[in-house]
């Protein structure tokens, strides 16, 4: 099972005595909001991509079936979907991103390079794309782009190239051979961080991750109630990036040049953040779930159409 983390935390950011309806964007196998349900009598809508994370967290959360619903659909399509159930005013939105433990100890769904199996990535299976069409079918200036902007990778050029030169012999498949492939070009020191950094390059691009994560604040921010709190849980720098700015954006009102004597643009400020710097993962936590050591918790609430 799934173990979610910084639950404490979020549980004591995302809920207040205010609360009604709770959205979590990211319900995964249901980890978080068994926490949020067994402690708050609210209602709670469970979103994921990944349908076989749904069944299980509709079993794990059964006893709670009168306070919950779930849905399989993407960041972009959330404010589509809540209309659809004449909901327009949410206490809380939780984005757990990344990727979960069934999804990396599942060798078939091809995340991980440390197990064998067919280059596929896709956190919902339905969609056509894959990481195998990604490996063998971009150009390799694409390649190199989504090495570099996604995985952060200084060897981008090389293994894009590696890649394709590979692929004109035999289409590369699983995820063994692309792990081949990037050993036989970086250096025995660096091949560790170049593997994970590809992988992670491949999976964003196959999911759209970043695209989505923007869509899935823009709506969080408009559908959340004056008060309701906006929580999210990142794993990268990328991700941290992204939501740090839209935080600091949403927090800022005006945004008229210092010399303007009067505010002419008329911006008020949407949310106040609540964690300045992001909250971490204890020592305890980081042994007990070694995955959690690059979680950071950021948090805002919702203010006043009225606020300056």
């Amino acid at each position: 099972m799934h173990q979610p983390v910084l639950v404490k935390e979020v549980v004591n950011n995302l809920v207040t005595e205010n609360s009604r309806i709770i959205v979590d964007a990211t319900v995964g196998t249901g980890g978080h909001a068994e926490a949020i349900l067994s402690q708050y009598p609210v209602k709670l809508i469970g979103i994921d991509r990944d349908l076989s994370a749904l069944q299980i967290a509709q079993k794990r959360l059964a006893r709670y079936k009168d306070r919950i619903g779930l849905a399989q659909l993407r960041f972009s399509r959330i404010e589509e979907y809540l209309s659809s159930l004449k909901i327009k005013e949410i206490s809380g939105f939780l984005f757990d991103l990344g990727l979960s433990s069934l999804q990396l100890d599942t060798p078939a769904r091809g995340f991980s390079f440390q197990s064998e199996g067919l280059l596929d990535m896709r956190m919902d299976q339905s969609q056509s794309k894959n990481a195998y069409e990604v490996i063998n079918h971009y150009p390799v200036s694409q390649l190199n782009r989504i090495l570099f902007q996604y995985g952060q990778e200084r060897f981008s050029k090389k293994i894009a190239r590696a890649i394709v030169h590979r692929r004109n012999k035999t289409p590369i498949s699983t995820t063994s051979q692309l792990k081949e492939v990037v050993e036989a070009v970086i250096y025995p020191p660096f091949r560790i961080k170049s593997l994970a950094r590809v992988f992670q390059a491949i999976r964003m691009e196959v999911n759209d991750e970043l695209d989505q994560l923007k869509e899935g604040l823009d709506q969080a921010v408009r559908l959340l109630v004056p008060g309701g709190r906006l929580c999210a849980i990142s794993y990268h720098s990328l991700e941290h990036q992204l939501i740090k700015r839209k935080f600091k954006s949403e927090s800022r009102g005006c945004i008229c040049p210092p010399r303007l004597p009067v505010c002419g643009c008329g911006a008020r400020a949407t949310l106040k953040i609540i964690t300045p710097r992001p909250l971490v993962t204890s020592p305890e936590e980081k042994r007990s779930n070694p995955r959690s050591r690059s979680a950071r918790l950021w948090v805002a609430e919702k203010l006043e159409p009225s606020t300056v």
